[in-house]
């Protein structure tokens, strides 16, 4: 039930959810390899960190990046104990805005993005007999609202995908969970691309802790430690985590 010495490997790790993690896994002894796109922040995080800390510029929906990101942490630390698929977008609005570009953005970060981290470490964790392997999904994958549908549409995805894996690797010792936040105050606002959604959503970010309305990114990085800080006969297969007065 030891989190020191796991080599963890982070997608999305530059900021928000996946960098809190980082910190508070490695704070646990952890090893952890960043990936993101953004190398300034990687750098600084693994930097932050100290000698436990590795990273490798990654683009989730490139399929090579991916495995490069992953036989880092290979060539570096020996395994990979857990990947935490975490990279993420949520582009905002009505199907008849015909936004194309922006649906295809969703299905390939956080549905393409999550198999490509799937099918790059199976074969590492098949080997080792040993693995767990994490997705960040979202309330928005266990309900549907107006102005989402994609977005929610990519989030059960991800849950079917999951389970899927789950049922496939439970033989091999492979554990799968998914961590569904609410309101999390994170960079993913910027993605939302719609200036009347991103306003009212922000005013929610903005709002004060003690009003319950949104989340830290360290209160999800709580909930991953909790699911891999497990015995090896204890699956977490999942963890909804909203605040306390989100509606939906």
């Amino acid at each position: 039930m030891s989190i020191e010495n796991k080599v963890v490997v982070i997608t999305g790790a530059s900021s928000g959810i996946g960098a809190a993690t980082a910190k508070l896994l490695a704070a646990k002894g952890a090893k952890v390899v960043l990936g993101a796109r953004r190398e300034d922040r990687l750098a600084a995080l693994a930097q932050a960190i100290g000698e436990n800390a590795r990273y490798h510029v990654t683009d989730v929906t490139d399929r090579q990046s991916v495995h490069d990101l992953i036989q880092l942490a290979v060539s570096e630390f020996g395994r990979v104990d857990v990947l935490y698929n975490n990279a993420g977008t949520m582009p905002q609005g009505n199907l008849s805005d015909r936004e194309y570009d922006k649906w295809q953005l969703m299905l390939d970060v956080n549905v393409m993005g999550v198999l490509n981290g799937i099918g790059e470490v199976l074969p590492v964790m098949q080997a080792q007999h040993d693995g767990q392997i994490i997705s960040t999904d979202s309330v928005a994958g266990h309900v549907v609202y107006p102005a989402s549908a994609v977005y929610n549409g990519t989030k059960y995805a991800v849950r079917a995908i999951m389970e899927g894996l789950r049922q496939e690797e439970k033989g091999h010792g492979i554990r799968s969970t998914i961590v569904s936040p609410g309101a999390v105050r994170t960079e993913l606002v910027k993605t939302i691309g719609n200036a009347a959604i991103e306003a009212g959503i922000s005013q929610l970010m903005n709002s004060e802790e003690a009003s319950g309305l949104a989340l830290d990114p360290e209160d999800i990085a709580n909930a991953v430690l909790f699911a891999i800080d497990q015995p090896k006969h204890v699956a977490i297969s999942e963890v909804l985590v909203r605040p306390a007065e989100q509606e939906v």
